[in-house]
Formats: C-alpha cells, sequence, structure tokens
C-alpha cells in the first residue's frame, strides 16, 4: 500500500521538533523568547505524534497481534533502558540507577505505546464519540492520583490516549478534510500567534502540564487541576489542527525519512544527552538558536540514514534485513578469481 506523504512528512517534522526541543531545553530557564519556544512545541508535537501513531492501529486483541507488539515495543524498551543506564553512568549523569519500568527520559514513549494497543481493544468496542469523552475523562481524573505517575509510564499513558484514539478512529481522507480547508489554515496562523503571545506574558506556567507525569498536587493546583489539563487538551487540539494544516502533501527526497523516526527518537538521546554533560553549547542570540535547529536537523538525517538503520535495525526491529542485503549485495558484486 502506498504510503501517505503527508503523514510522512508531518513525522518528519515532528520528530525534528522532538530533537530540537530536547536541543533548546538547557537554555530555557532565565530567557522568555526560549521559554516561549519550547513551550509553545511542547504544546503540540507529541500529541500530534501520538495522533498519527493511532492512526494506523489495528487494536487486535489476540495472542500473536500481542507478541508480536511486545517485540517490536517491549523488547526495544527494555534494550534500551539497559543502554541508557550505562551510557549515563559513563558520561558522569546523575539518576543512571533506575528501575527497569521507571523510563529513561523518552523511553516513555514506547511502553505508553504498547499500552495504548491495549487499551485500543476495549476501547474500540465503545462508540467514538463515547470512547474519546471516557478516555478524557480518565486523562482528567489520574492527575488527582500522586501515585500515578512516571512508573510504568502510567500517567502519561492516561493523559496522551485521548489522541492515539481519535487518531485510531479518524481516517486519513478525514483528517485532511479538516486540517486542509482554507478557513482552518487561516485561523491556524491567529491560533499560533496568540498561543505564543500567550505564553510569552504567562512566563510562570509550568511545563509539568504539557509534559503530562505529574499529579495536580506537584504542579500546585490540587484542587482545580482537572480545569486546567482541560484546558491544555483543547490548546493540544487547536495547535495539532493548526501545525497539520501546514504540513506539505507532496512527496519529497526527504520524505521517506518518515518511515524512520523510531531510530531518531531512540538515538538522538545519546547525542544530547552528551551535549548537556559537556555543556557544549550557549544560547546568546538568534545566530545561536539557528544553529541548534541546524545541528537537529542534521541529527534527524543522520539517524535515519541507511547506514545507521542498518547497524541499529537488529535491536529496534530485531531484524537484519539491510545488512544481510549489504552484505549479499557485495559479495555478489566480487569480482570472480580464476581457478
Amino acid at each position: 500500500m502506498e504510503r501517505n506523504a503527508f503523514v510522512d512528512n508531518a513525522k518528519v517534522i515532528l520528530i525534528f521538533l522532538v530533537v530540537f526541543g530536547h536541543m533548546i531545553q538547557p537554555f530555557v530557564s532565565g530567557s522568555a523568547p526560549m521559554n516561549t519556544l519550547y513551550m509553545w512545541i511542547y504544546t503540540f508535537h507529541m500529541p500530534a505524534f501520538i495522533l498519527l501513531a493511532g492512526l494506523y492501529a489495528k487494536g487486535y486483541g489476540n495472542f500473536k497481534y500481542i507478541i508480536n507488539l511486545m517485540k517490536k515495543l517491549i523488547v526495544p524498551y527494555i534494550i534500551f533502558q539497559i543502554i541508557y543506564s550505562g551510557y549515563y553512568y559513563l558520561i558522569g549523569k546523575p539518576g543512571w540507577q533506575t528501575e527497569l519500568f521507571s523510563p529513561h527520559w523518552s523511553l516513555w514513549f514506547l511502553f505508553s505505546l504498547f499500552c495504548w494497543h491495549m487499551l485500543l481493544y476495549w476501547f474500540k468496542k465503545i462508540p467514538p464519540a463515547l470512547g474519546i469523552t471516557i478516555a478524557v475523562q480518565i486523562g482528567l481524573i489520574v492527575g488527582y492520583f500522586g501515585e500515578i505517575g512516571h512508573t510504568f509510564s502510567l500517567s502519561r499513558t492516561f493523559v496522551f490516549f485521548p489522541f492515539f484514539l481519535i487518531g485510531y478512529w479518524v481516517t486519513e481522507k478525514q483528517l485532511l478534510k479538516v486540517v486542509k480547508n482554507k478557513q482552518v489554515k487561516f485561523m491556524s496562523i491567529g491560533i499560533m500567534a496568540v498561543l505564543a503571545a500567550a505564553i510569552y506574558v504567562l512566563p510562570d506556567f509550568q511545563t509539568g502540564w504539557l509534559l503530562a507525569s505529574s499529579s495536580y498536587s506537584d504542579l500546585g493546583m490540587a484542587e482545580y487541576g482537572g480545569l486546567m489539563r482541560l484546558l491544555v487538551y483543547t490548546i493540544a487540539a487547536l495547535m495539532v489542527i493548526s501545525i497539520f494544516a501546514w504540513i506539505p502533501e507532496k512527496h519529497y527526497k526527504w520524505t521517506k525519512l518518515g518511515t524512520r523516526t523510531l531510530y531518531v527518537y531512540l538515538l538522538h538521546g545519546f547525542f544530547i544527552q552528551f551535549f548537556r554533560q559537556a555543556e557544549l553549547f550557549e544560547v546568546n542570540n538568534l545566530i545561536d538558536v539557528l544553529g541548534l535547529a541546524a545541528l537537529s536537523a542534521a541529527l534527524v538525517f543522520l539517524l535515519s540514514s541507511r547506514p545507521i538503520v542498518g547497524i541499529w535495525q537488529p535491536l529496534i526491529e530485531g531484524r537484519f534485513s539491510i545488512l544481510k542485503r549489504a552484505f549479499t549485495n557485495k559479495w555478489k558484486n566480487q569480482p570472480k578469481t580464476e581457478s
């Protein structure tokens, strides 16, 4: 089946924003412009990614499907949890000793993605509107329980699940019909600009609301946290639509990288964490920000390149197809020697 260029373009742009967001995070404190850029990206980049993940979910509940999901998501999670623990130790990063199911940094996504597929088995039996409403209500309620937090990625699993469920129920055609509407595209400019201005004038808004891993009590709104999360849900939904409105539908040379975003997601942490520990960069002006953006783009291209994918494919996908093909072609191209 031919892949949708819009979806792959969106995944490339979103993974760039993931890398760029992680790149600029150390420079957010004390800088209103950098904080605004960072928070603005975080209002939509993971909800958008999660919605696209739901777009192609099946929600089967048979044993074979679950085993395949575990091979695809849980096994790489365990492998990279161990690898990152060792890597953090080597670079002197504190907190390298953690429990197996307290995800290092960005690895939460793998565990949550597995859980979303499992939840889908039951939620797909519920009418779409009702199911999404229930998922949103669960996302609002979990914030009142401090025990539901980082371990097993439970908080993020429940909070972000509505976006995965929406992605499951919407079709590519329906999504494009909404986001490519001329009026939506026009309104998106105002939405994105107003949000940026609001973040700039409200610098005390905690990033924890966007990361979805903390309880309302920890975020300082023990009683009315549900209302704040509902506002965050609304902002995220509007921003996802606004960003999607500007994603191109044409196929470009870089579009194919959208099939390899998992590699970028799992591997870019080695670079980001090293940069942070070594304090290699600083941001003093716009040129510095553009430099970090260029470096982020370079990492996306590097980590989704065929050689890198070939090297890491056995650990991430459990397959050797690229390496096998490379060695087979090399053997075939070897000149024959006369006996």
